[in-house]
């Protein structure tokens, strides 16, 4: 009986390691690493960007983890995308943010994500240097939190990257915003014209 009570103690600290509960108010610091260049139109990417696969693995790893949450291969990106699909039956507070289906958000294969935030949270992460604003996010209701999350270069930006995909998923789920902490203006991103591939079909990349 002991031993069962252990294990269910080492179960719920691994999961809480895991999962973490968000506050209120997420932490959001000032990027350090360079911001990267992007695209100014579809398809929307960085530049020049290289990612590290093991981080990108963690990041799967953990959302994978998540109960409510799926990773399957993307309805609106690129081939090669995988898409953050919150589970079939949750009901949703804010369906208006998701592009298509259920997939709030998608991983890059360089590392990079699109995801939908609650506009208060897109415009903290865009200015403390986490995000840009994806080309048509003020041109589509509902899509004004929708940002490209720059790919994490390290094992302490990766925790930010995953509590803002935590943060949107909320925000997708109960329609709550998460403010995050920190006002400090970082360098604004660089965008280039975009290079169009007229075979590319994709709604946002």
């Amino acid at each position: 009986m002991r031993f069962a009570r252990l294990h269910r103690l080492i179960v719920v600290v691994m999961l809480s390691i895991s999962i973490p509960t968000l506050a209120s108010a997420l932490e959001l610091p000032v990027r350090k690493t360079p911001v990267p260049v992007t695209t100014n139109g579809v398809p929307h990417v960085q530049l020049g960007v290289t990612p590290d696969p093991a981080l990108s693995d963690e990041l799967l790893r953990r959302v994978r983890a998540h109960p409510d949450l799926e990773v399957r291969p993307t309805i609106v990106s690129l081939p090669g995308a995988l898409g953050f699909w919150i589970a079939e039956g949750m009901p949703l507070a804010r369906k208006d943010v998701i592009v298509r289906g259920r997939e709030f958000a998608h991983l890059h294969p360089d590392g990079s994500l699109h995801a939908s935030l609650s506009p208060a949270l897109a415009a903290q992460a865009i200015q403390n240097g986490w995000a840009v604003p994806h080309p048509w996010a003020n041109q589509r209701p509902g899509w004004e939190g929708f940002v490209m999350i720059y790919t994490p270069q390290t094992a302490d930006e990766l925790e930010i990257v995953f509590q803002l995909v935590l943060a949107g998923f909320e925000f997708v789920k109960t329609g709550k915003s998460q403010a995050a902490a920190g006002t400090v203006r970082p360098a604004v991103a660089r965008s280039v014209a975009p290079r169009r591939d007229p075979t590319q079909l994709c709604s946002t990349c």
